[in-house]
């Protein structure tokens, strides 16, 4: 049994594999396991409360985990001895969240690709075949994520209230969600998450994209991501593709492929949900390896 797993810091998506990335039950989800922001007792307790997991931890051969906090040496290094720990028959790997992007979408372990996350949040690194690069540190959802669903959140939001956006679309936009200010301020500042919520109007966008407001929208905000993050690696787009991951990409592809054509980029492939792809990938290493 394969492990591949997909962690953020408020939830961890597990899903479990045979050699031929079959899979063999439902998706398993824990709270998120964040190695730079919880104790190692943590860890070990939120995975050991997940019934699935503890069943059938001694059947696990490979653990293949993907995660924020696991950019650096230590936090991985901490996540990798806890997973150690718990899947004692396994073979493991930790890796950042990006990384799973980079996996999800290249065509070959050899190519060199921009690649570009869209979901939740936003961001965009540089895979050079062998390595990944990071030209810009992330200072989160509230100044950066230029063009993902919290961005996207907020500019439908402020549209709305700034009456900029067209009256007919007003009008949904009220009747899909709840837009009374203080129940915006409740979620915004009173509750966690705040990015996710964000998130959760973006999909009016894609109900509405009929809607020349909303395709001017979309790309308003790739070509921030344009400018802001894929024009950091100017050299590199010159002779490589750039890749797009996430939710909020795959459902923006025509927008994003028009602006890669004014911006002078060329768009590569796109993965809705990074996990799918990995499947793929780790299930064609371990064949590979096999030969």
């Amino acid at each position: 049994m394969i492990l591949i797993v997909d962690s953020g810091s408020t939830k961890c998506d597990w899903i479990a594999v045979d050699e031929h990335g079959i899979q063999l039950m439902e998706k398993i989800r824990t709270k998120g396991l964040n190695p730079a922001i919880l104790s190692e007792s943590k860890l070990k307790a939120i995975i050991k409360k997940s019934k699935p997991l503890m069943l059938h931890k001694n059947e696990v051969t490979h653990v293949f985990f993907y995660g924020a906090g696991c950019g650096t040496i230590k936090p991985r290094t901490l996540l990798t001895h806890v997973l150690q720990f718990i899947f004692l028959n396994a073979i493991i790997e930790v890796q950042e969240d990006t990384m799973a992007a980079v996996r999800a979408t290249l065509n070959s372990d050899e190519e060199a690709a921009v690649v570009c996350i869209m979901g939740t949040g936003s961001n965009c690194s540089y895979y050079d075949g062998q390595r990944l690069q990071q030209r810009v540190i992330s200072l989160g959802y509230t100044i950066m994520d230029d063009a993902s669903g919290n961005y996207y959140g907020r500019q439908l939001i402020r549209d709305y209230y700034f009456n900029h956006m067209p009256e007919v679309l007003k009008i949904a936009f009220a009747e899909k969600y709840n837009i009374e200010e203080d129940y915006i301020k409740y979620n915004l500042y009173k509750q966690p998450n705040p990015n996710a919520y964000l998130a959760s109007f973006a999909e009016f966008m894609f109900l509405n994209k009929d809607s020349d407001y909303i395709r001017e929208l979309i790309k308003k905000g790739v070509r921030l991501l344009t400018t802001n993050m894929i024009m950091q690696y100017k050299e590199e787009i010159k002779t490589c593709p750039v890749h797009f991951a996430g939710s909020i990409a795959y459902f923006s592809q025509d927008e994003i492929k028009e602006i890669g054509d004014e911006m002078g980029f060329k768009v590569g492939n796109f993965a809705r949900r990074p996990i799918e792809g990995l499947m793929s990938y780790h299930t064609k290493k371990l064949k590979e390896e096999e030969i």
